[in-house]
């Protein structure tokens, strides 16, 4: 879209807008009208205004966009609460009144700006366009800008304000979302992403500076010609790599490695960053890309979402390219390249199944791998007691129990790799090496360079890993067996249902905490599938039944609503909400002693109670939820 078109609305801005009946949406509206200077969302708008309920007004235009798990994140076009011109605009006014604020030479280190593929051609909304105007917006302050010529993963931007030493650092993605969707993550000097108290006082600051300050902030061409504005690609690319090559323990065996493996970036920005992550591991032929989905497309049209923790059903191409190629292990990133997706082909006389490796068990690989090339380096009489690995409270408990054996310290966070990479910083402060972390949506982290999950530095390390047990005739999952068999059997399941209104999911969760009807808010439920529930955590009150004084070690979340229940037989489920999604999520896990020989019944005790959680307390047909599709 050119500045001609977006400034085309301008001459209209005083025009008021036809009233919608609703004097809170039409007050909102007008301001809209006002400050917007992106002519298709203007049209958007008036478009809405004859054709949307009142309902769907307020929603837009009557409230505002909220940190989540990932930052800022909600579908493109039109609207206060959506992702669009005005709202990066206003977002990153707030940030940058917040920095300067802050952060005393805020204006010389920077901000590093980087983006994704994603794009909407119907609200002009691209990634690209959205961090040009990011970078406009500080440039207009004289903060100077890093900004990236290209489109890179997710991970680049933690990294760059890292090694740049910028005050702080903004990606424009919507990761594995709907193609309708875009986000803003917001990182702060340490690489980590902003929690509290950052991430209110920004949001509190972009309240205030609501109206676009200058014709300035629309410039998508400041960046072009402005001398505080600087391309990291180059020298952060170079950094980065190098930094993955120091996860590298096998260069000269990798080298040989006769292994195949396919790779899908899912329509995004990953294919170039794992081809020469696998270079700077020594492999000499890089992964098979699929040619559907090799190069960035928004409109991710070979997938139904494009997400790669949905499993089989968006893995069919890398299957069918792999059995082509006679590759064993199929790698998928998602569209911004921070999660990780493995499959590797069945080595149970299956007939050429693909087993698609859920999150917690390739945590449990790379936590064993990480754990022994660790302690293969450091030699024998290795301290572990200041080694730590760090995972969330709806994950596998795998971590607990090899930290029982092996000495080394196992935490948890909140949901949310942006906890994880807090915690990373505050370690590391204190001089303990973080090995790995993970959570169970498939985000993991190698080392801890980076505060942030990486799907690029952890596909080398599993295709590393994955020559070397082959190199010994070990698959992938006769190792993942060998690490049950020593730590325990851990089998966990996890799903969700989508429900897109807000006062259903208040409702669904307000009635687990007074589940006897009493009114007093106090009741959980007694079971669950008819075994007793014998300990409850809900973070959003900070209650936990398992501690002396029933308080929660996990700090009190109000971002959205997590009960964690733990049954008499073992199995731990957990009820949530998603930061970045219309989902309540369900997790599951059960897991026997270290030593078990054989796992039989665990997985239907477990599917008993998964399906419980979800028709007992949940009540999808009741409440209109969408069930997850296979």
């Amino acid at each position: 879209m050119g500045d001609a078109e977006r400034d085309g609305g301008a001459a209209e801005a005083e025009q008021r807008p036809p009233s919608s009946g609703d004097e809170k949406v039409d007050e909102a509206l007008r301001r809209w009208m006002r400050w917007d200077k992106n002519e298709r969302t203007r049209a958007q708008a008036l478009a809405l205004l004859g054709s949307a309920s009142v309902s769907e007004l307020q929603r837009r235009f009557c409230s505002g966009l909220t940190f989540g798990t990932a930052g800022l994140r909600a579908p493109m076009g039109a609207g206060f609460s959506r992702i669009n011109d005005l709202t990066v605009i206003q977002s990153t006014q707030g940030l940058c009144a917040y920095l300067l604020k802050c952060i005393p030479d805020a204006a010389r280190r920077g901000v590093v700006v980087g983006f994704d593929t994603r794009g909407q051609p119907e609200s002009g909304c691209s990634s690209q366009w959205l961090a040009s105007l990011t970078a406009a917006v500080m440039l207009s302050r004289e903060v100077s800008v890093h900004l990236f010529s290209s489109y890179v993963p997710t991970a680049y931007v933690p990294f760059a304000v890292k090694e740049l030493g910028a005050a702080a650092g903004v990606m424009i993605t919507a990761s594995h979302n709907p193609k309708e969707d875009n986000g803003y993550k917001v990182y702060w000097g340490d690489g980590a992403q902003v929690t509290a108290p950052h991430d209110a006082a920004i949001m509190a600051s972009a309240k205030e500076h609501q109206e676009p300050w200058s014709a300035a902030c629309w410039d998508v061409r400041l960046a072009q010609r402005s001398p505080l504005r600087s391309d990291p690609l180059g020298h952060v690319d170079a950094a980065f790599m190098r930094a993955v090559a120091g996860l590298c323990r096998h260069r000269e065996a990798n080298s040989r490695c006769q292994l195949k493996f396919v790779h899908s970036s899912f329509h995004g920005v990953a294919h170039d960053f794992i081809q020469r992550a696998f270079a700077t591991f020594g492999f000499e032929s890089p992964p098979i890309p699929v040619p559907e989905q090799k190069d960035p497309d928004p409109q991710f049209p070979t997938v139904r979402v494009p997400n790669p923790e949905e499993g089989h059903s968006v893995l069919e191409l890398s299957f069918r390219l792999a059995e082509r190629e006679n590759a064993a292990v199929v790698l998928a990133t998602d569209p911004d390249a921070d999660r990780l997706a493995v499959a590797e082909l069945s080595d149970d006389g299956g007939g050429g199944e693909w087993k698609v490796f859920s999150g917690n068990e390739l945590a449990a690989l790379l936590a064993w791998w990480m754990l022994s090339s660790w302690k293969s380096t450091a030699g024998d009489g290795a301290d572990l007691r200041r080694v730590y690995m760090l995972t969330t409270a709806v994950s596998s408990r795998i971590l607990h129990s090899m930290a029982q054996q092996e000495g080394f310290h196992v935490e948890e966070t909140l949901p949310g790799f942006k906890w994880i990479g807090n915690r990373i910083q505050a370690l590391a402060a204190e001089g303990k090496t973080v090995l790995f972390a993970f959570e169970e949506s498939i985000g993991f982290l190698c080392g801890s360079r980076i505060p942030e999950k990486d799907g690029v530095s952890t596909a080398a390390v599993v295709a590393e890993m994955a020559a070397y047990l082959r190199d010994r005739k070990l698959s992938l999952q006769q190792q993942l067996r060998n690490i049950y068999q020593m730590y325990g059997y851990h089998v966990s399941r996890t799903s969700y249902v989508i429900c897109n209104d807000g006062v259903t999911i208040g409702r669904i969760f307000a009635r687990l905490r007074d589940f006897d009807g009493g009114g007093d808010g106090g009741s959980y439920p007694a079971t669950c599938g008819g075994v007793r529930v014998v300990h409850v955590r809900d973070v959003n009150r900070g209650f936990d039944s398992s501690q002396a004084d029933s308080r929660s070690v996990l700090p009190v979340s109000r971002s959205g609503h997590m009960i964690t229940f733990t049954l008499e037989n073992g199995v731990v489920a957990t009820l949530r909400t998603s930061g970045t999604e219309p989902k309540i999520k369900i997790y599951t896990e059960l897991c026997t002693a270290p030593g078990t020989s054989v796992a039989s019944g665990l997985e239907a005790e477990l599917r008993k109670v998964t399906e419980a959680l979800l028709d007992d307390f949940l009540e999808p047909e009741k409440n209109d939820l969408i069930r997850r599709a296979v």
